[in-house]
């Protein structure tokens, strides 16, 4: 027959990862102080945020390209909008995602760098970009 399996211990010191911060020595390091504007958990005051997206808002917006895309959807129609440039992170194309969802009153979503709204309204989209700043080439 086959040998049982070895009983892994349940017991044993109790402190989060089983003590094994335990024996570090922190008497060396410097003392903690949050940067300016943050507070201790290192997390932005109000005022600090709103400079933050101030400078975010104030990149300049731009060349997109708008396109129209029903392929593997049911015959429905997306507009797609891409191009964005390396000034524009993640959490700005989400952003303008949100609030080209909001003004077209309808969904959508981002995949990757690329915006993606459902419908075809080409016009209102190519309306609310250059509203933003941005160059828009593409579809009409």
């Amino acid at each position: 027959m086959s040998r049982p399996k070895p009983k892994i211990p349940v017991t044993g010191p109790s402190g989060g990862m089983g003590g094994a911060f335990a024996g570090l020595e922190l008497s060396g390091l410097p003392d903690f102080t949050p940067a300016a504007g943050a507070d201790a958990h290192g997390s932005k005051d109000a005022s600090a945020r709103d400079a933050s997206e101030e400078a975010a808002q104030s990149v300049r917006p731009g060349r997109v390209v708008l396109s129209r895309l029903t392929a593997h959807r049911g015959g429905k129609t997306v507009l797609a909008i891409e191009g964005f440039g390396a000034q524009h992170t993640d959490a700005a194309i989400e952003a303008l995602a949100k609030r080209l969802r909001n003004r077209c009153g309808c969904g959508g979503t981002v995949r990757g760098r690329v915006v993606e709204l459902q419908g075809d309204q080409p016009s209102r989209v190519r309306e609310v970009l250059e509203s933003e700043g941005f160059q828009v080439a593409g579809i009409r």
